[in-house]
């Protein structure tokens, strides 16, 4: 019976659909889901409201990280249906329309095999995050054919790739040394057949705990347990507050985890994915992101989000009060002949949502930062993530050099409070970026010596959306950050710090992408972009047609003088053909 898209929608609007589990291997089904779930109007809005001193004032949300973005794939109803029923379409949609018009279609929406970091002028090449559950927690790839679909549906919108985490509380869970690789075999053979290239992210932090959470992976157990024994493996405030994301810097190089120290086991464990994924790296493996703190980026805990501690705007702490932390500022406060500065980290730099002249450390006039003991307390406390990230980077290179793969290193957008002298939410991440210092050349000179990519968030962000009594600027961030690489010549890859499907967004990034500062960039453009994140609200509707121009336009590049709207009708002719063939898909999923 032929039934009009809206018939064929409403008709399994109410019916429960099976859907997989991760036991089930004949790929019968015993959950069940409501098809209602699935179609669903996408949120008109994002913003939220930021609170000053029991002030409320509407404002677009900050930067969440991938372990903090909301993701309706991990609640109790699993809305995998869309993203199946799309790409299962599209399967079909390739046998039925054999000859000109499916050629035109593949040839003008299906990918090429260019790796991570692209070509000069030809176009950026759009990646997409995966779920955080890709892989179970016992260690078994999650929904089996929604992932299939997904990434069928990804590959034929002209997507490059997918970006995943590799979580080393699940591989490395039980024992030292003991890896278990199970579920990101199977993750990473998908991928290949489907043709996508795959960013795997070395995610050494504790995923969970935040606003928005929906998933927990901690660290590995026996890492906790050597937490649990000695408390300052931990991050630490002012006041004592220990943060179990991710372990100390101030550890590194110490053989505190059972014989090894934080450096080794992060080395082991890519050595042992090198090892493990050798015949897929530099083929369908082209970038290997290194988690470097938490949410897998170079910084300090500085804001997290874990029992309401902070909330944006606020400029976040110093994270220095770890007796391993405190011993190295000790030492350095008396080689600097000044050992009266090493007892302990600035007292005066406030709370976590304190804003910078509530502050005597971080106010305009006459503020702490400025002074001879706030230079030397940054330049330290910066210098001690940079040498982080310099330890780490050698293990990789010296582990993944010669096999054809990309390093990256991601760095966070903290724009708010940017438009401030202090910019304080910046240096309690370890950023030393003020108005009369640029923080981000020397990580873009660090990640230079080693050949690496700086990855940035927050490129869809404008700022006019943000709060401007925070003075929040990500657009003048995203600016100053292509100018640090430029002139260290590193090569600039982006990312999205919040889920965002609307246009705006999508021109902001293009703009962001093109790297025309001050319309002298050459052919210079970002080498990737990885889209915040593959879910069910990607492949709603109207969402899915804006994301497949959106790609078209990325690959395009900056030089193709074509319309927005010419795009849009092209893609617009690939989502219509599909959707008739929504209905069968579904009932597939049903069986």
């Amino acid at each position: 019976m032929a039934l009009s898209l809206t018939h064929q929608i409403g008709a399994i609007s109410g019916t429960p659909i099976p859907a997989e589990t991760g036991s089930n291997t004949a790929g019968e089904s015993s959950a069940t889901l409501s098809a209602a779930a699935v179609w669903k109007t996408p949120v008109t809005s994002i913003k939220c409201k930021v609170s000053r001193q029991g002030q409320d004032m509407e404002a677009i949300s900050p930067p969440v990280s991938p372990c903090r973005s909301p993701s309706p794939v991990f609640g109790g109803i699993r809305p995998d249906l869309s993203v199946a029923c799309r790409a299962f379409a599209t399967a079909e949609l390739e046998a039925a329309l054999a000859g000109e018009d499916m050629a035109a279609v593949e040839a003008e929406y299906k990918a090429g095999g260019r790796g991570a970091a692209g070509e000069k002028g030809k176009g950026v090449p759009v990646y997409v995050m995966m779920p955080l559950d890709s892989v179970t927690m016992n260690n078994t790839m999650n929904r089996k054919k929604a992932m299939n679909a997904s990434l069928q549906a990804l590959k034929n919108a002209g997507v490059e790739g997918v970006m995943m985490d590799v979580w080393w509380g699940l591989v490395e869970r039980e024992n030292p040394g003991v890896y278990n690789w199970g579920g990101y075999a199977e993750l990473l053979e998908m991928a290949k057949k489907h043709g996508l290239k795959v960013q795997a992210v070395m995610s050494f932090h504790q995923c969970g705990g935040n606003v928005g959470d929906s998933v927990t992976i901690p660290l590995p157990k026996w890492i906790v347990e050597e937490i649990d024994k000695d408390n300052d493996l931990a991050y630490t405030d002012q006041w004592g507050r220990r943060n179990y994301e991710y372990i100390s810097l101030g550890c590194d190089t110490l053989p505190v985890l059972k014989g090894r120290t934080p450096v080794q086991c992060y080395s082991d464990f890519m050595r042992a994915f090198s090892d493990n994924f050798k015949h897929l790296l530099g083929d369908t493996i082209v970038e290997i992101q290194v988690g470097m703190g938490p949410a897998g980026e170079l910084r300090y805990p500085s804001y997290p989000e874990q029992n309401g501690t902070w909330k944006f705007p606020g400029i976040g702490a110093f994270q220095c009060y770890d007796r391993y932390m405190l011993s190295s500022l000790k030492a350095a406060a008396e080689t600097a002949g000044k050992p009266e500065w090493g007892h302990t980290g600035p007292t005066d730099a406030g709370h976590y949502n304190n804003w910078p002249e509530d502050t005597p450390f971080f106010r305009k006039e006459g503020g702490g930062w400025n002074s001879s003991y706030g230079e030397f307390f940054l330049n330290w406390y910066s210098q001690m993530l940079l040498d982080h990230g310099e330890r780490i980077l050698s293990a990789a290179k010296s582990i993944f050099d010669g096999q054809g793969v990309k390093i990256s290193v991601k760095v966070a957008g903290i724009h708010w409070h940017y438009g401030s002298r202090s910019h304080a939410p910046e240096l309690t991440a370890g950023y030393y970026n003020t108005r009369f210092r640029d923080g981000y050349l020397p990580i873009a000179q660090m990640l230079a010596r080693h050949g690496a990519v700086f990855n940035f968030t927050c490129i869809e962000m404008r700022d006019h959306e943000q709060p401007q009594d925070a003075l929040c600027a990500p657009e003048k961030l995203v600016r100053q950050v292509a100018l640090a690489t430029q002139q260290a010549q590193v090569p600039l890859a982006g990312e999205n710090a919040l889920p965002r499907y609307d246009d705006y967004a999508h021109e902001q990034i293009l703009k962001a992408s093109s790297l025309n500062i001050d319309g002298n960039s050459g052919d210079r453009e970002m080498c990737a972009f990885t889209y915040l994140r593959m879910n069910p609200d990607l492949f709603q509707a109207d969402n899915w047609r804006k994301f497949v121009a959106f790609v078209k336009k990325m690959k395009e590049g900056k030089d193709a003088h074509r319309c927005w709207e010419q795009v849009e009708r092209e893609a617009e002719q690939f989502v219509h053909v599909t959707e008739p063939l929504v209905q069968e898909a579904a009932v597939a999923l049903m069986h």
